[in-house]
This record gives structure tokens, C-alpha cells and sequence, in this order.
């Protein structure tokens, strides 16, 4: 098909901006990576909001995962940063967009933790209380366990869709894989050999998130 279109690949002009897609690739780690351990704290509060008996932290958390699942990132991005973060006075853009990927996963993050939570059946909390055991207790050494095998399946799924996310933070400026694989287009009008790395680099990123994820979804079944 690549042949059809009578395309004429020239690798050399791109290869010499090789350092940008080097560069873009950590970048889309470190911002992924720290995007995903924000997002576990975002989420464990909303998990726990849903179910508080605050009614006021009850309806406001479920209006915050409502929103952010039901609206694009790509808006989301360009609200939060142009509108809140500059009115705020946040002018670094990688703080601001990692925060913004964390906000949009932690709300997808809070409903796994929650279905986790949920999936207990209810006599394990009744056996709990039948044993003396307080609230804490009862989390830590008999829901927590159980969900536990229920919740990393999913949350190994949601790291690698932080980093397919991750793409859309080029609307502002962030020098990413995909911004620099933009950059380098822009720079060789080399458009295929300019993309075709920066599927191959997401892939090498989200494939053996998604391999280790099968397995271990698998290993927790037996």
C-alpha cells in the first residue's frame, strides 16, 4: 500500500533530528510516569468521596468524575491551562499538563478503585464486624486484599492509556514525542518518516504495559 502512493521516503533528513525524538521520548515517560502516581492519589479521594457520608463531598465528587468522563481532554486541556492556570499564575506548562493528564485519569482511576471496592461481596464486611473489627481494619486486612487482584489489571490498562494521552498535551506547547515528531515534519516536510517513529516509539511504550497487564489479569484468576 506504502508503494501505491508513490511515496519516496527520505529517512536521512530526518534521521539527523533523531536527538527530538530521543528527547520527546523520556519527556512522554517522566510526564506519564508522575501523571500516574498523581492520579493514584486523585483517585483513592474520589473512590473514597463517592461513598463518604458528607453529602456535600458525595455530590461534588461525583460531579468531578461526571465531568472529566463525560468532556474531551483535548477541551480540558485548553481550559485548564488557558483559562485557570494562567488566571492562577502557573506559567510551567509541563507541571500544568501533567496535572491535567493526572485530573483526567484520576477520574477514570477513582471508578476502578471504587468497582474494586464494590465487587466485595458484603458478607466480608458483615464476618469483619462480627469479628471486632473497625472500619480501618476491616479495609486493610480484608477489602484491600481482595480488590487488590480486581484493581491492578485495570490500572495497568489506564497507565498505558495515560500515555496515548499524553499526545494531546502538544496543543500547548509541550515538547513531547508528538510535538517533536510535529517539529521535525515541520522542519523536513517528512511526514511519514516523521510519524511512523513516533507510532513505533508509543507502541514500544504501551505494548508491554499491555502484555504484563494480560498476564498478570490472568495470574490473579488462578
Amino acid at each position: 500500500m506504502f508503494s501505491s502512493v508513490s511515496y519516496e521516503f527520505h529517512w536521512e533528513s530526518v534521521y539527523a533530528y533523531k536527538q527530538k525524538f530521543i528527547d520527546g521520548f523520556f519527556m512522554t515517560i517522566v510526564i506519564s510516569f508522575f501523571a500516574l502516581i498523581l492520579s493514584l492519589f486523585i483517585g483513592v479521594f474520589f473512590a473514597y468521596g463517592q461513598n463518604s457520608k458528607v453529602i456535600l463531598l458525595r455530590f461534588f465528587s461525583r460531579f468531578y468524575i461526571e465531568l472529566i468522563r463525560g468532556t474531551p481532554l483535548l477541551v480540558q486541556i485548553l481550559i485548564f491551562f488557558y483559562v485557570f492556570a494562567n488566571n492562577l499564575g502557573f506559567n510551567n506548562r509541563y507541571i500544568v499538563g501533567t496535572v491535567i493528564l493526572a485530573m483526567f485519569s484520576g477520574a477514570y482511576v477513582s471508578e476502578i478503585i471504587r468497582a474494586g471496592i464494590q465487587s466485595i461481596h458484603k458478607s466480608q464486611y458483615e464476618s469483619a464486624q462480627s469479628l471486632g473489627f473497625t472500619p480501618f481494619q476491616t479495609y486493610r486486612y480484608i477489602i484491600f486484599p481482595q480488590a487488590y487482584k480486581r484493581i491492578i489489571p485495570p490500572l495497568t490498562g489506564q497507565f498505558a492509556s495515560i500515555i496515548k494521552d499524553s499526545s494531546l498535551l502538544s496543543i500547548i506547547s509541550i515538547s513531547e514525542f508528538t510535538m517533536n515528531a510535529q517539529e521535525v515534519n515541520a522542519y523536513t516536510f517528512s511526514t511519514l518518516e516523521s510519524y511512523i517513529p513516533l507510532a513505533i516509539g508509543y507502541l514500544m511504550l504501551t505494548y508491554p504495559i499491555s502484555f504484563w497487564a494480560k498476564k498478570l489479569e490472568e495470574r490473579m484468576k488462578d
